[in-house]
């Protein structure tokens, strides 16, 4: 069985890793049968990067004994220095592993909503966990892990409509005063709303929100100016994986790519240019290669240095081009 879509040396080097990735691949690329991607997906939670993850959980349900950050940072220290980059090891950047695909059954087998709900508390304010914070990326990523776990986590939902900005999207730093959206914080923010709609369907407030946020990345193109017609910045264009909370191009044209995915609709046309740029980055080889390594804690190294082919962005930019190439052509 063979993908049309990168070649057989690159299919080969892409299925030799580990589960977490390598189940994807089946599915969205070599389109395998779904009880062969379902078996590689079951492995998650006892090989390599998942099971990783999950001996990390401390006895509190939480990692790192924090919320967003580690218990005990010192946030005046070295690490929360300009450049030392965000400890990615507490609760949140640990459940946003989700994206591995384990399956959140034996999370809930340990309690994990209840526990953390019990003993973790938001750095601002001492916030509850499942109650959200002020931040609309925190917010996103809170509002999709919510709903894998089985949380209650309409109020954030809810969050999303009260404090979307006039212009359509989302800003984090609105509690400093900021009046404009940011597509970084937008893209953070319709993430957690996408996740929200395929395991509930939503509601019509919160749908209305989120095409009001797509529109405002659309209306850019993903990656420009709307005043200027310029390039965001040139850090829209440097792929690097994980994702975690930051922006590129890929990052965002995946996200189109899901929600027509889940929604049985077409790709707009006006992500047609973030297409392209995700094209042009691939190298001769039919590989990707990681930009940068985003600086910080971590529990274990996901991905390559910078500078090397990555496994997870050719995965990831392959799939994009599969979904962009297959409407084009009238393919499913």
């Amino acid at each position: 069985m063979t993908s049309s879509r990168v070649s057989d040396d690159v299919l080969a080097w892409l299925l030799d890793s580990d589960p977490a990735l390598r189940w994807q691949v089946e599915r969205d690329l070599l389109r395998a049968p779904d009880a062969v991607w379902r078996a590689t997906r079951a492995r998650v939670a006892t090989e390599g990067l998942g099971a990783g993850l999950l001996a990390r959980q401390d006895d509190a349900g939480t990692w790192a004994g924090g919320a967003f950050f580690p218990a005990g940072f010192d946030f005046s220290g070295p690490e929360a220095q300009p450049g030392a980059g965000q400890p990615w090891t507490a609760t949140t950047w640990s459940l946003n592993s989700r994206e591995w695909g384990l399956d959140a059954a034996v999370l809930r087998e340990r309690d994990t909503a209840g526990l953390i709900a019990a003993n973790a508390r938001w750095e601002y304010d001492d916030l509850p966990y499942w109650g959200g914070e002020v931040d609309a990326c925190i917010n996103g990523f809170t509002l999709a892990n919510g709903v894998w776990l089985g949380a209650d986590v309409q109020g954030i939902a809810d969050w999303f409509v009260a404090h979307q900005m006039d212009e359509g999207g989302w800003n984090c730093e609105w509690v400093e005063g900021s009046t404009r959206a940011s597509v970084r914080s937008t893209l953070n923010s319709l993430k957690g709303l996408l996740a929200y709609e395929e395991a509930t369907g939503g509601t019509d407030a919160v749908r209305q929100a989120q095409a009001r946020g797509e529109e405002y990345l659309l209306e850019r193109h993903l990656i420009r100016r709307l005043t200027t017609g310029e390039p965001v910045a040139d850090w829209v264009f440097r792929l690097a994986y994980p994702f975690r909370s930051f922006y590129d191009v890929l990052s965002a044209t995946d996200y189109f790519r899901a929600a027509s995915v889940l929604r049985g609709t077409p790709p707009d046309a006006r992500v047609a240019e973030a297409v392209e740029l995700v094209r042009a980055q691939r190298q001769p080889d039919g590989t990707w290669l990681q930009a940068r390594r985003h600086p910080g804690r971590v529990w274990f190294e996901v991905d390559v240095d910078a500078g090397q082919p990555s496994k997870w962005l050719t995965f990831h930019a392959a799939r994009v081009l599969a979904w962009w190439d297959d409407a084009a052509h009238g393919s499913c």
